[in-house]
């Protein structure tokens, strides 16, 4: 079993947002998308369609954050990302583990989901 995709559905304005972030930050590209009676985009990492967005105007940040913590995503290119992350003046905090060689990220989109980037045998 794996993780088949993410849906985050949001009111147009704010989703066209969250896509041109996780393009610009985490480099994934808008993709195919079957005709849907619901606008919005896929987003893909390579062959992939990882994260759904999907426009709607019943979904709304509330008061309380619920129980999903973050979503987590493995890749390469820690300075490029930590450098878009600071030219987007996006903060971020960061862990190592020296027994796996392996850094942690940590930061949220534009609607708030918490990211984690995991980055194996690359270190700040």
């Amino acid at each position: 079993m794996h993780i088949e995709h993410i849906n985050i559905s949001a009111p147009m304005s704010l989703l066209t947002q969250v896509r041109d972030f996780y393009i610009e930050i985490l480099g994934l590209t808008e993709g195919f998308r079957p005709e849907s009676t619901i606008r919005g985009f896929w987003l893909y990492s390579g062959e992939r369609a990882l994260i759904h967005l999907a426009e709607s105007n019943e979904h709304f940040a509330n008061e309380r954050q619920g129980h999903l913590d973050h979503i987590a995503f493995q890749t390469t290119g820690l300075k490029q990302v930590v450098d878009k992350l600071n030219k987007h003046e996006i903060p971020f905090s960061h862990d190592y583990f020296p027994e796996i060689n392996m850094t942690q990220i940590f930061f949220k989109d534009p609607v708030g989901t918490g990211i984690e980037i995991n980055f194996v045998n690359e270190s700040l």
